[in-house]
This record gives C-alpha cells, structure tokens and sequence, in this order.
C-alpha cells in the first residue's frame, strides 16, 4: 500500500512505479528525503547541490497539424529552460505550448513540481537534452514533493530511453532583456 505523506497532495502510485523499476533494472539510487518542495531552485538549495544536475520536466503539448497533437516530456538540466522553438522543428510542428495542468498530471501520473524525468503512459514522448543524460549525477522530485530521488544520467538513460535532442536553451533566454532606461530629460535654465 503506497504511503501517505500527510500533505495535501493526490496520491498517484508513480513513486511506486518508479522504484519498482529501479530495483528490478538494478540501478543505484539514493533517496533524499526533504521539506515539501515542487521549484526547481527551491528543491535544489533543500537538497544541497547546483540546478546544473537536476532534471526540469515539463510537458509539452506538440500540435504536429490540424488533427494531430501530441504529448511530450521535455527533460532539461534545472538551470535551463525548454527551448520551444527547437521542440517545434524537431516534431516539424505548427504549434508548441505548455500542456494544460489537468492534461500534465493525467499524463505524467504526478502533480506539478514532482513530474518525473520518466514516462509510464505511452501517450507520453520523453525528450532529454544531451546535457542532462551527461550528468554523474541527475537529481529530481520522486512523484513526491517531499522526497527526491539521485541518480547517474548514465542509469537514467538506460531506464528512461528517452529521445536525446537538444532542446535545451540558457535560462536567461526565457525572459526578454529589458527595455533601456529613457534618457534623462534636461530642462534648461
């Protein structure tokens, strides 16, 4: 019987999943047990190490034409950001946006802030950016805001499968650069 963490969180049975596989492929994993936490930068600072070596997950909604939209989980390491554009021309798509947060948690089996760097519904693509399968080590929430997972990138690709592209941008792309200050007005005298 899966464990209550006594937050008000549903429970999906996703962490279970997820060491049930681990254990049975073998992998070597630690578990890191924390205050409640979904941000990446948040988590990161909780768990003692750089956003660098964590996994940002977000699902994506990829609408390849008028009839056909996919799903996809982007992974990228936790101090990028998902480069729309480039998952665009990867899947040759009209349009590629942030799924809908009904749509992500039915899919990912996770609430926001704990979706996994894993897929267990096959209507759900895994994308990784090379960067995050490199890492020695690759930490993210375990399906549970409380509790966090290390593993190597090298395991992580061996279990996940993920599609390696690069589909990762800086984070200071995300937001546009500021418009410059106006220069002063000079009233003369």
């Amino acid at each position: 019987m899966p464990e209550h963490t006594g937050h008000d969180v549903p429970h999906h049975d996703t962490y279970d999943h997820l060491i049930s596989l681990l254990d049975s492929a073998g992998a070597d994993y630690r578990l890191i047990d924390h205050e409640p936490e979904g941000s990446t930068e948040a988590v990161c600072a909780l768990r003692g190490h750089p956003a660098s070596e964590a996994a940002k997950c977000i699902v994506l909604r990829v609408k390849v034409d008028r009839r056909t939209t996919r799903h996809v989980l982007a992974v990228v390491p936790g101090d990028r950001r998902v480069d729309l554009d480039a998952v665009r021309a990867l899947f040759d798509a009209r349009y590629v946006g942030f799924s809908d947060p009904e749509t992500a948690e039915r899919l990912a089996h996770a609430v926001p802030g704990t979706v996994l760097p894993f897929s267990f519904d096959p209507d759900l693509e895994v994308v990784a950016d090379p960067d995050v399968v490199a890492q020695p080590k690759l930490y993210f929430n375990a399906a549970r805001l409380d509790r966090s997972l290390l593993i190597s990138g090298t395991d992580y690709e061996r279990l996940a499968r993920p599609r390696i592209e690069r589909i990762a941008a800086s984070a200071s792309a995300q937001a546009p650069a500021p418009a410059p200050a106006p220069a002063p007005t000079v009233t003369p005298r």
